[in-house]
């Protein structure tokens, strides 16, 4: 006599169902397990490693002259870290930075519904002189969304194309290179107003690419 035959379908019994959905479950939460620790940890040793931006020494090769503090150039607001290093043109041919800094400083004195705010943390003059105007744990007006985590290096130019000066470009790439050490950043962290909102500064290395690639390209050698 022929065996009666098996006509269950062929899947897993309700057993062997449940032990799969509970196998299958603790592997996604151990997965989830070790990303969320994962997370808390590059978290934690990022702050752990962050600078302390009121620590940072400066080096004897740039001058440190704080603007008064006020609320349309140095607002006192403190913050402590930053992400970026904007790089901007002063839009005002000719001018050094002492008459920058100045600019920024007269700001004060402004009364009524018209004042503007503007400042930066560093000016960089046509002599390559480099002026800092606002402490790196403090927000400077310059690079609006993002006054919170950016330092702001203001150049002059000689001429209305906006070149820098081989001197400023000098003083602009050890400035950078230096603050990328402190900081914790590299080239790849430095970018121009620009590239923050979209406005033509510095002129002309937005409207010339490949010079803003050269630049960047000093910044990495100079870390190395």
């Amino acid at each position: 006599m022929k065996e009666q035959e098996d006509m269950r379908p062929n899947t897993y019994s309700n057993y062997e169902q449940k032990l799969l959905f509970y196998l299958i479950l603790d592997i996604v939460l151990a997965f989830a397990v070790i990303v969320t620790g994962s997370i808390l940890f590059m978290r934690w040793y990022h702050e752990k490693n962050r600078p302390v931006l009121a620590e940072i020494k400066a080096p004897d090769w740039y001058t440190q002259d704080f603007l008064n503090v006020n609320p349309y150039s140095r607002p006192g607001t403190r913050r402590t870290q930053v992400n970026s290093i904007v790089v901007h043109y002063v839009a005002n041919p000719g001018t050094s930075a002492r008459q920058n800094w100045s600019y920024f400083n007269n700001l004060a004195d402004q009364t009524g519904p018209d004042a503007v705010s503007a400042s930066s943390h560093y000016i960089i003059g046509i002599d390559g002189e480099i002026l800092q105007g606002i402490p790196l744990d403090e927000v400077a007006y310059a690079n609006y969304p993002r006054n919170d985590d950016t330092v702001s290096i203001e150049c002059c130019h000689p001429d209305d194309t906006g070149e820098f000066s081989e001197e400023t470009m000098k003083s602009l790439v050890r400035l950078t290179a230096w603050l990328c050490g402190e900081l914790h950043l590299d080239e790849k962290d430095v970018i121009r107003h620009y590239d923050v909102i979209g406005k033509n500064c510095p002129k002309y290395y937005v409207e010339n690419e490949s010079e803003w690639k050269e630049f960047k390209k000093a910044v990495k050698k100079a870390l190395k």
